[in-house]
C-alpha cells in the first residue's frame, strides 16, 4: 500500500495505517496544510476554496474530510459534488475563488485517491508552493478558526452545465456545422464523472450518443487509463454499432482519445496532434507539449510555417512555456489538451469542442483523418539501478556521447535525430533511468532504446 507526497499534492490507497496509506488523518493534515497555505496568502480577505471529486468509491469520504479540514481555519468551500478536473479549474476562475481542490487519482485503479491542488488561477502549483505545502503538513502547527469564525460549505450543481455552455461559445467549436452532421459516437467513461459530462456535451451538439461504462459509481469495469489495451469494449461498441467515432476519457477527464470507425484507436498521442492543426489553420502562433511527447506536433506545427517549444515533463511546466511563448496551444502526449482560449488546463471537453470541428471541417472518417499525420511509433521502457549508482553522471556522460546530435538537457536527455528521438529521465522516487524513444517504425525505436541501454551498461561496469 502506497502514500506520496509531492509538489502537485498527495495521493495514496485507501485503508491501512497513517502515514502509509491515504487514510482520513492524512487527509484532514494535507487539507488543514493546503489551508495554512491560502490564508498565508491572503491574510486579509475571506478565502474560498472551490472542491470537486471524481466518481471513486472513496471520493464522498475523502472530500468530507478535506472540506471540514478547510471550514475548520475559515475557509470558505464552494462544493461541486461530483465533477471533473477542468471543471473546478474553471470554477475557481468564474467564483473569483483563492484556490481549488480536485478529489482524484486520475487514471489510477479504484483503490487509489489524491488531492489535486490549485492556486487562485485555477492552475496546478509550481514547486516552490507545493514544497511549502507538503512542509506545513510536516509541521503541523495549525491556527484553527474559533467557533465565529469557521466557514461555510456553498454547495453547487450546475458546474458541469456551465462548463459546457462555456466550450460551446469558444469562437473556434463549430457548434452549428457539428450539430448538422448527425454523429453518432460512443462514450466510455469509465464509470466516472466523464460519465455526466461527456453524453450532455454531445447531447447539446445533437450527436446521437451510445453510453459504455458511463454510470458515476465508481466502479471502474476496467483500467482507467484511457489506452488501447484497456479499450476493447469500446472498440467492440463501435463496430457493433456502426458509429462514426469512440471517445474515452480516464476519471477526471482531463486525457482524452478517439476512436475509429474501424474500432482502430486514432491515439491519445494524436488528439493534441489533430486539436493543433485546427487551431493552427485558424489563429497561426506557436505551439508547446513536454519532452516525452510525440514529434508529430511540431512537424504539423512547421506545416504552418510556426514555431514549437517543448517543456520539461508535467502540466505546470507546459503551462509556464505556454505563457512564456504566448502558445495558441499546447498539451501533453497523454491525451491532455490545454487550450488558452477557454484556460491553462488539460480539458478533455475542450479536446472534443476542437476535434469533431476539425472532424466535420475535413469531411473525412476518423481513419482517413488520421492517415494526413505523421506516422511515428513511440515505446517506453526503464532500467532498474543499483541505489548507489550516481544517475545524473551517468546522464551526464549519454550527453557527451550524443553531443554532435540536438541534445535537451531541460529534462532528463533528450536526443534528437533526423528520423527519430530518445529521452532518458530518472525517477524521483525509485533508482531506476525512464527511456522513452520515437521513430517511424518500431523496429527503429526498439533499436534506439537498445543502443541506450548498451551504453548504460558500458558506463555502468
Amino acid at each position: 500500500m502506497t502514500l506520496i507526497k509531492s509538489i502537485s499534492g498527495i495521493r495514496g490507497t485507501i485503508g491501512g495505517k497513517y502515514g502509509n496509506n491515504l487514510t482520513p488523518l492524512d487527509a484532514v493534515n494535507f487539507g488543514c496544510a493546503y489551508a495554512q497555505w491560502i490564508i498565508e496568502r491572503n491574510p486579509k480577505i475571506k478565502n474560498k476554496v472551490v472542491i470537486g471529486r471524481d466518481a471513486r468509491i472513496s471520493g464522498s469520504m475523502i472530500q468530507n474530510l478535506v472540506q471540514n479540514s478547510l471550514i475548520s481555519m475559515g475557509v470558505d468551500v464552494i462544493d461541486l459534488g461530483l465533477s471533473t478536473t477542468p471543471t473546478v479549474e474553471l470554477m475557481v476562475q468564474k467564483y473569483n475563488a483563492t484556490g481549488g481542490i480536485i478529489i482524484t487519482a486520475s487514471h489510477n485503479p479504484a483503490q487509489w485517491n489524491a488531492l489535486k491542488l490549485l492556486n487562485e488561477n485555477g492552475e496546478f502549483l509550481n514547486s516552490a508552493e507545493g514544497k511549502k505545502i507538503v512542509d506545513y503538513s510536516e509541521s503541523k502547527n495549525f491556527v484553527f478558526s474559533d467557533v465565529y469564525n469557521l466557514g461555510k460549505i456553498i454547495k453547487n450543481s450546475d458546474s458541469m452545465t456551465a462548463h459546457i455552455k462555456s466550450v460551446m461559445n469558444l469562437k473556434l467549436v463549430n457548434v452549428e456545422k457539428i450539430k448538422s452532421k448527425k454523429l453518432k459516437i460512443v462514450v466510455d467513461a469509465v464509470n466516472s464523472t466523464g460519465g455526466i459530462i461527456i453524453p450532455d456535451f454531445l447531447k447539446a451538439l445533437d450527436i446521437e450518443v451510445i453510453k459504455l461504462y458511463c454510470e458515476p459509481n465508481g466502479d471502474f469495469p476496467h483500467n482507467p487509463e484511457p489506452l488501447k489495451k484497456n479499450l476493447t469494449d469500446l472498440s467492440k461498441k463501435v463496430l457493433e454499432n456502426n458509429a462514426d467515432l469512440g471517445i474515452a476519457v480516464d476519471p477526471d477527464v482531463d486525457r482524452l482519445v478517439f476512436m475509429c470507425e474501424n474500432g482502430e484507436l486514432f491515439g491519445e498521442e494524436n488528439t493534441l496532434v489533430a486539436c493543433a492543426d485546427y487551431v493552427l489553420s485558424k489563429t497561426p502562433g506557436t505551439t508547446v507539449s513536454n519532452l516525452s511527447s510525440s514529434r508529430a506536433l511540431n512537424d504539423v506545427t512547421q506545416k504552418y510555417n510556426q514555431v514549437h517549444f517543448y517543456s520539461a515533463v508535467g502540466e505546470v511546466n507546459v503551462v509556464d512555456k505556454m505563457k512564456k511563448h504566448n502558445a495558441v496551444i499546447g498539451g501533453e502526449g497523454n491525451g491532455g489538451v490545454i487550450y488558452p482560449k477557454s484556460h491553462y488546463g488539460r480539458d478533455s471537453v475542450v479536446g472534443i469542442g476542437l476535434f469533431l470541428s476539425l472532424y466535420v471541417e475535413r469531411g473525412l472518417s476518423g481513419s482517413q483523418l488520421l492517415e494526413t499525420y505523421p506516422k511515428y511509433f513511440m515505446l517506453k521502457e526503464k532500467i532498474n539501478l543499483s541505489p548507489s549508482l550516481d544517475v545524473d553522471k551517468i546522464l551526464k556522460k549519454i550527453a557527451e556521447k550524443y553531443s554532435n546530435e540536438k541534445v535537451d538537457l531541460v529534462d532528463g536527455v533528450r536526443i534528437d535525430f533526423i528520423d527519430c528521438w530518445v529521452q532518458l529521465r530518472k525517477s524521483n522516487t525509485e533508482p531506476i533511468i525512464r527511456i522513452y524513444s520515437e521513430a517511424a517504425s518500431k523496429e527503429k525505436a526498439r533499436a534506439l532504446i537498445g543502443e541506450v541501454e548498451d551504453l548504460i551498461k558500458k558506463i555502468i561496469n
